[in-house]
């Protein structure tokens, strides 16, 4: 099944850090070198200036203080110069940012989208960060199926950008933001107008396609909820939430900064210390003992997955990326990949406080454990006021969506056909230092499924994109990412097979992302998923074969990528047409 619950890790011999350290001995690293660079480590000056008159300065990024420095790393930082958005600017300068607001937009309607620098309250810190509208998350756009909208963006931060409709089968590929494919970058100061049509009910988003390791990370996302057209599309609910899922990396001196020339984080992407719920720390919500309540949730976060639960009451999947399920079903949690998308109800029986959380089974890599992390997301206070309307009886109910199976249906005869395509997923590296790689023929000892977190902060840290190259290769030609020559008709029926090898220097999970398509994950190793849902974009784990029946339903110019956005930018990608 394309949802899964949380992965119970295969068995494994941890390495412990006793032994891990006889490695490095073995790989060359002296015994008082290892034990010189714990005390220094022990030590070292996390929160540097940072600010060196108007250059921005590297800081060590926030780390397990317990975990030794790799010998030789202490002076290191990445190769690229450090950026921070607004260096210079006095942050009480800068507008400050407000919550989110709903723009209920109509079949015709011209709206205005701004990027621009924002004045933030993260914890007890003033950060300067991004946003549209001078909001965060920028704003909820409604609309209804069928809708066409223009959308005059405007880019007011201080570099190039573009606006991605993400998940949106446009009519026209000219307005689907990808630089050097759909369009030429908006420069600062200049504006662009987009085109855009709903043709799915369902959840999307909006985000930048220009150094989104930056930009979206700094705030730059929005969602666009497209309602259906059929009053009894979805079961009856007491209330509705969108519930936009990201982190940060900060530290006592605000963000960590990033790579002006290319990403930092390069080999796991940028895990966030802090995490963030429709943009804040503390989300919270008031709901009446017994009501049903229907979560849009999208992963925005760079590279996290996320393992929600909300606090042991019953989950009902109902939808995800461009579709509902053909059946819905009772999950435990919901494993929510970036850029994914997926509509859940719950039901909230006992009055009570409930904590919404990110329950995953995290792993460290230089010790080799597995250890159990916990980060709270939301709070939901339960009153002792009954509901108003029940809607237990039809929230039991799992329905099966007959419009979905009935168009699905079309496709199943192509499900056992031979794949088209075939893709690997692996990495190049170039010019890393050395302890980095030593240490990684440790750490690719045992490679789990899906990275949960961040396990070696500074060597990720450290790795930027001019050093790691993410690859999509062709099994049948050898071509790489964007050398690879793609071209369909509308309406071809495409299987494109993706193995992401375990055997690469550092083997790591991939949300996979098609635009201006939808697609069907028909089979995850070999075995056939019993119940379907249109997708745009689908995680791919370390080692795991999976199947995706990709409908070319729109010509134009399009992309694939991997949407942890330090992998795209590190050259994960690969650009495709569809002809008339």
């Amino acid at each position: 099944m394309h949802l899964r619950p949380l992965r119970a890790l295969p068995a494994c011999t941890p390495l412990s850090g006793s032994l891990l350290v006889g490695i490095l001995l073995i790989g060359g690293l002296s015994a008082s070198a290892v034990a010189q660079d714990m005390d220094m480590h022990a030590g070292h000056n996390m929160d540097m200036p940072v600010m060196q008159g108007d250059s921005v300065l590297w800081r060590m990024p926030p780390m397990n203080m317990s975990m030794p420095m790799l010998p030789g790393m202490e002076s290191e930082v990445p190769i690229t110069a450090a950026y921070l958005p607004g260096a210079g600017l006095d942050p009480m300068s800068v507008p400050e940012a407000r919550p989110f607001e709903i723009m209920d937009v109509k079949n015709g309607d011209t709206i205005h989208l701004q990027a621009g620098l924002v004045r933030r309250q993260i914890g007890d810190q003033t950060l300067v960060m991004m946003g549209y509208n001078g909001q965060y998350p920028g704003p909820l756009l409604r609309v209804d199926k069928g809708a066409n909208i223009n959308v005059h963006f405007v880019n007011a931060i201080d570099q190039p950008t573009t606006v991605h409709g993400h998940g949106l089968r446009l009519d026209d590929y000219r307005f689907d933001g990808i630089p050097g494919i759909s369009q030429a970058p908006v420069e600062s100061g200049e504006s662009f107008l987009y085109k855009l049509n709903f043709p799915d009910t369902g959840l999307y988003w909006y985000h930048p396609h220009m150094r989104e390791d930056v930009q979206q990370d700094l705030g730059l996302y929005g969602n666009m909820l497209v309602s259906p057209i059929e009053d009894d599309y979805y079961a009856p609910v007491n209330r509705e939430q969108t519930l936009i899922l990201d982190d940060i990396l900060i530290d006592a001196n605000g963000i960590i900064p990033y790579g002006e020339s290319a990403p930092t984080h390069a080999l796991m992407g940028r895990f966030g210390n802090v995490m963030l719920t429709n943009g804040v720390t503390d989300f919270s919500m008031d709901v009446r003992q017994g009501e049903v309540v229907r979560f849009f949730l999208t992963n925005v976060a760079n590279s996290r997955t996320y393992n929600v639960v909300f606090g042991g009451n019953p989950i009902k999947i109902v939808a995800s990326d461009v579709s509902k399920y053909e059946r819905e079903m009772s999950v435990g949690s919901v494993v929510i990949a970036p850029a994914e998308r997926y509509i859940v109800d719950v039901l909230f029986e006992d009055a009570g406080e409930v904590t919404v959380t990110n329950t995953v089974q995290a792993i460290d890599h230089f010790r080799g454990e597995f250890y159990p992390s916990i980060h709270n997301l939301a709070t939901i206070r339960v009153s002792d006021t009954p509901a108003d309307v029940s809607h237990a009886d039809a929230f039991h109910k799992l329905r099966t969506n007959e419009d979905v199976v009935s168009d699905i249906d079309t496709f199943r005869p192509y499900f056992d056909k031979a794949p088209d395509k075939e893709l690997e997923l692996t990495v190049r590296v170039d010019n890393l230092p050395l302890p980095i790689m030593r240490m990684m023929e440790v750490d690719t000892l045992y490679v789990p499924p899906i990275e949960w977190n961040d396990a070696m902060p500074m060597m990720n840290w450290l790795s930027t994109g001019e050093q790691v190259e993410w690859l999509l290769r062709e099994k049948s030609t050898g071509r790489e990412s964007m050398d690879i020559e793609w071209t369909f008709e509308k309406d071809d029926v495409v299987k494109v097979r993706i193995f992401n090898t375990p055997d690469s220097f550092h083997p790591m999970n991939h949300p996979i992302h098609f635009h201006g398509q939808r697609f069907l994950v028909t089979h995850i190793d070999g075995v056939e998923n019993p119940n379907l849902v249109w997708k745009d974009t689908t995680i791919i784990p370390v080692g795991s074969t999976v199947d995706l029946l990709v409908h070319m339903s729109n010509p134009g110019k399009w992309m694939a990528h991997c949407h942890i956005a330090e992998h795209l930018h590190a050259g994960m990608m690969l650009g495709f047409e569809v002809t008339e």
